[in-house]
Order: structure tokens, then C-alpha cells, then sequence
């Protein structure tokens, strides 16, 4: 079918050039010029090849021209898609870089805090020159507390002596009333005695 044809056709020509049509309109020319009878009509004929040929040799020029500049090209996009691979690479060793430099600021920043936390807790307590004040008033104190309390024994040591001393007085002073009383009874018995006796 033409359909067919004109695809075919399409497909040898490559870009749309018009080269095989003009090779087939060489291939007649030469054809005709080999066929002419008149040396005009094979004049025209000649030149019309040579216009042709120029055609040609001007058209595969350009396709030359285009070979070259795509292998330029074919080049080129390698060396950009090599440069856009190293950028990519280089990205990425730039976002694990900037990723090790955030977790080392959280760390940073974790640390400032605890810091802060730590300096709020300190700030609530005396610094060590007042509290070294302090441990030394508090150790006086407590030496003092001592000797009031070695004081405060000595005293009850001696009191209690004084009491125990008190308690013997006490169980002889009665020790002796009851001795006391006792002759004192033997005597009111013997006077009765010696005035009832009387009385007899």
C-alpha cells in the first residue's frame, strides 16, 4: 500500500532530508544523460547531476556535521552526567556530614541543658567557702555541746554521789531513831517496872 511505501520511504530517508529521492532523481538523470541524443539535452542533463551530486555531497556534509556535533553532544551529556554524579556523591557525603553535625548539636545542645538543670540545682546551695563557714561554726558547736555535756555528767556523777552519800545519812539517821526508840521503850518498861515494884 502507498501507506506502506511512504514508511519505507520515510525510514531510508532518516531525518526527512530528501536523500533517497534525490538519489533515485540522480539514478534517472543519469539515465536519461546516458540515454540522450542531443549533446544540449545531455549537457542539461549533466548539469542537472552536478546540482544534484552538490545537493548531496552538501546534504551528507551537514549529516557529518550533525554526526559530529551529536558525538560532541553524546560527549558533552557524559561529562555533565559524570559531573552530576560526583555533585550527587559530593551531596551526599555533605548530608551525612551535615546529619553527623546535627546529632553532634543535639548532643551539644542535651548536654547544655543537663548543664543548666545542674547550675540551677548548684545555685540553689552556699558555695564551698560559706558552707566550709558553716561546717566550721557547726564544729565548734558541737565541741562546745561536748563540753557542756561532759560538764552536765560530771555534775550528775557528782550528784549522784551526793544523793547516795544523802540515802546512807538517811538509812543510819533512822537506823539510829529506831535504836533510839527502841531504848526508849526498854526505859518506860523498866520505870513502870521499878514504880509498880515501889508501890508493892
Amino acid at each position: 500500500s502507498s501507506d506502506e511505501v511512504i514508511r519505507k520511504r520515510l525510514l531510508i530517508d532518516g531525518d526527512g532530508a530528501g536523500d533517497d529521492r534525490r538519489i533515485n532523481l540522480l539514478v534517472k538523470s543519469f539515465i536519461k544523460w546516458c540515454n540522450s541524443g542531443s549533446q544540449e539535452e545531455g549537457y542539461s542533463q549533466y548539469q542537472r547531476m552536478l546540482s544534484t551530486l552538490s545537493q548531496c555531497e552538501f546534504s551528507m556534509g551537514k549529516t557529518l556535521l550533525v554526526y559530529d556535533m551529536n558525538l560532541r553532544e553524546m560527549e558533552n551529556y557524559e561529562k555533565i552526567y559524570k559531573d552530576i554524579e560526583n555533585s550527587i556523591a559530593a551531596a551526599h557525603e555533605k548530608i551525612s556530614e551535615c546529619k553527623k553535625q546535627i546529632l553532634q548539636a543535639k548532643r551539644i545542645r542535651k548536654n547544655r541543658q543537663e548543664y543548666d538543670a545542674l547550675a540551677k540545682v548548684i545555685q540553689h546551695h552556699p558555695d564551698r567557702h560559706e558552707t566550709l563557714k558553716q561546717l566550721e561554726a557547726l564544729g565548734k558547736e558541737l565541741q562546745n555541746l561536748s563540753h557542756i555535756k561532759e560538764n552536765v555528767e560530771d555534775k550528775l556523777e557528782l550528784r549522784r554521789k551526793q544523793f547516795h552519800v544523802l540515802l546512807s545519812t538517811i538509812h543510819e539517821l533512822q537506823q539510829t531513831l529506831e535504836n533510839d526508840e527502841k531504848l526508849s521503850e526498854a526505859e518506860e518498861s523498866q520505870e513502870t517496872q521499878m514504880e509498880a515494884e515501889a508501890k508493892q
